[in-house]
């Protein structure tokens, strides 16, 4: 039988009653976060949790069963809220410490992973916490910026400018910040699932489509260098029309590559959508999956995964596993 167990540690206190607990991770977004739900009272007494709790303390999770603990999250927590009988616990991971400004300054043909560079070792001149984590820096997303200001901003923003111009993956995974296309091989461990055994039939959300079902033409835009619009289309005259904008990319080589990742991540026989299993076995984003139908093995496949959902709560502990790609 097996009992549900966590350790959850904010600062020097340790939670003694949790309702709930939610951690969200992706590869598609900047950081992960976790979202705790306690009691603020007990049996009609006062926990006093509130006045203990900080924002910026140190934040880590464990979850499990039978005593045999699996640390899910780490990060800080950004902030309490009161919410009837209830204390919301929001928390970021490590990328909290990016907050804090930046120079303004004017970079001129500068590459992503030295700006990077800089922007990281400005923030830890101001921060010890971060200065102690002794952040490094995965950069394989080749690109290059004709020009790059930061006025009034903070290193989380220059980031998030980065994401949304380029659209790379930006993710902090223990100390290492990994700057990457989509897709991009992690040599993470596979993962496998049958549909009949760990793969909870009532959270099944995926759906079986062939190569010829998918018809898709994709768009691509940026800027160059002069500041006119350039654009890039490949695939299907007549699929579904996906539009991208990619202002930070300046050739047309640059959006033919990525136009290309995004039609590539779509356009495959196999599964897409989302699926529920349990807490083990464990799976993070950038895992890969091997789903196995022994109805219908035709169907069988290995798919990237793009984002994992976690949820612990009184009725045991369970995982949404978002597919990318079939490899």
């Amino acid at each position: 039988m097996f009992k549900m167990c966590y350790n959850i540690e904010i600062g020097t206190y340790r939670l003694k009653h949790v309702e709930s607990v939610k951690i969200s991770r992706s590869v598609e977004n900047l950081m992960d976060t976790a979202t705790i739900v306690t009691p603020a009272t007990v049996f009609n007494k006062a926990l006093e949790v509130q006045s203990k709790l900080k924002p910026s303390m140190q934040v880590k999770i464990q979850l499990g069963y039978n005593d045999n603990l699996k640390t899910e999250f780490e990060g800080y927590l950004k902030s309490v809220k009161t919410d009837g009988g209830s204390l919301t616990l929001e928390c970021e991971d490590a990328l909290y410490l990016f907050r804090g400004s930046v120079k303004n300054v004017e970079y001129k043909n500068i590459t992503v992973k030295n700006l990077l560079q800089r922007i990281i070792r400005e923030l830890e001149q101001g921060n010890e916490d971060l200065k102690k984590l002794h952040i490094t820096l995965d950069c394989k997303f080749d690109f290059s910026y004709e020009k790059f200001t930061t006025v009034n901003a903070s290193g989380f923003e220059v980031l998030k400018k980065i994401h949304d111009e380029a659209k790379p993956d930006i993710f902090l995974k223990g100390n290492v910040l990994h700057i990457q296309p989509l897709y991009a091989d992690m040599g993470l461990p596979t993962v496998a699932y049958n549909m009949s055994v760990n793969i909870d039939r009532d959270g099944m959300n995926l759906k079986y489509r062939r190569a010829d079902e998918r018809k898709l033409k994709v768009t691509a835009k940026g800027k160059n260098s002069a500041g006119k619009e350039i654009s890039v289309t490949i695939g299907e005259p007549n699929g579904d029309t996906e539009t991208i904008n990619f202002p930070g990319m300046t050739t047309e080589a640059q959006l033919k590559e990525l136009a290309n990742t995004a039609y590539n991540g779509k356009v495959y026989e196999g599964y897409e959508g989302d699926f529920t299993s349990w807490l083990v076995p464990y799976i993070e984003p950038g895992y890969s999956v091997m789903l196995k139908d022994d109805d219908d093995e035709v169907k069988n496949g290995k798919y990237y995964v793009l984002k994992v959902d976690t949820t612990f709560d009184s009725s045991g502990g369970k995982r949404v596993i978002g597919l990318g790609k079939k490899l």
